[in-house]
């Protein structure tokens, strides 16, 4: 099971490394190949490689990453194949705020983050502390209060996003429009450094939980009495996701269903053991996404379709087979 599990593991990441390298030059001209090699070149597709395409797929593998890996902590600290950040209120918080900053036009950077990160990363605190506050009436943090009130909360604040879209005039609504569809679109490597820290940090602090992950994903009872402080792991992994997630709203708008596609498909392939199931998610979603944002270019070309709509397109089928005929995955 072992060497299957690891094999799993090396297909998906030659799947990643191809996407990654292949990606990049779909669309590029084959006599300009050579010349996309060599970043001082004054060809045309050169400068379109290095400025728009290299940097998208970057951008698109790690969101897809970091959506993917909080997608796969949401699943198992909820017990539930349905739990993600959209269904938690997270990305609408961080929607929330990002929409509120385009709203009132404020540009800056607060020790090289972005207005647009700062005011999601309020949006998605503002949103956890509405979700603990509510469960924590009952002072009891159970998964299905939780989920209830985080849907309570999404529908919250989509009201509020819409509220800010009708007050806004015809050039920020637009802009909001566009970015609420979620997109990819980016002009240098800024994108990319925006993203990898959000990627990087939230990843090595969910490797640290792999096991408690395990634990929780069977039940809070038998995690407490293998020496799971509940609560507090929920909470500690409710934030670091929260935040991570807030991170690429910032950046790429809010992509839905890549957090509930590639940790379910993972699963089935690799299994329940969270050891082996974050770098598979990992790897999957950064995949997916790729994947899903080539098809949006090509679809559309020389046009541009939003990533969101292709994820969505693949999302709501996928959510109805997971609600009426999925396998379940908890043990």
């Amino acid at each position: 099971m072992k060497r299957k599990r690891e094999a799993w593991l090396i297909g998906l990441g030659a799947l990643a490394v191809a996407s990654l390298a292949v990606a990049p030059f779909l669309g590029t001209k084959l006599t300009a190949l050579g010349a996309a090699l060599h970043p001082g070149s004054s060809d045309v597709e050169a400068s379109i490689f290095w400025t728009l395409r290299l940097p998208r797929v970057l951008t698109a593998f790690l969101a897809g990453a970091a959506l993917a890996v909080s997608g796969m902590v949401f699943q198992a600290m909820f017990r539930n194949p349905l739990a993600t950040e959209s269904t938690l209120g997270v990305a609408s918080g961080a929607s929330f705020g990002a929409a509120l900053q385009i709203r009132l036009g404020l540009t800056f950077t607060v020790l090289g983050i972005s207005g647009s990160a700062l005011f999601a990363f309020l949006g998605a605190a503002l949103s956890m502390v509405l979700v603990f506050g509510l469960t924590g009436r009952r002072n009891r943090f159970s998964p299905s209060t939780m989920l209830l009130s985080g849907v309570a909360i999404s529908f919250f604040f989509s009201s509020l996003i819409l509220m800010v879209q009708t007050t806004s005039d015809f050039h920020n609504s637009y802009k909001l429009l566009r970015w609420l569809m979620g997109s990819l679109s980016t002009v240098g490597f800024g994108s990319v450094v925006n993203l990898l820290p959000f990627t990087l940090i939230g990843t090595v602090f969910i490797a640290a939980f792999t096991k408690e992950l395990n634990l929780l994903s069977t039940g809070d009872d038998l995690a407490a009495s293998r020496g799971v402080c509940v609560q507090r792991t929920r909470r500690a992994l409710f934030l670091t996701t929260s935040l991570t997630v807030g991170g690429v709203v910032s950046v790429c708008g809010p992509i839905g269903f890549v957090g509930m596609i590639a940790p379910h498909v993972a699963r089935l392939i690799i299994g329940n053991n969270h050891r082996y199931l974050l770098p598979a998610t990992l790897l999957l979603g950064g995949t997916f996404l790729i994947l899903c944002d080539t098809v949006a270019r090509a679809v559309t070309s020389p046009g541009e379709m939003p990533v969101g709509a292709v994820t969505a397109l693949l999302g709501g089928p996928f959510f109805l087979w997971l609600l009426v005929g999925g396998k379940k995955w908890i043990p």
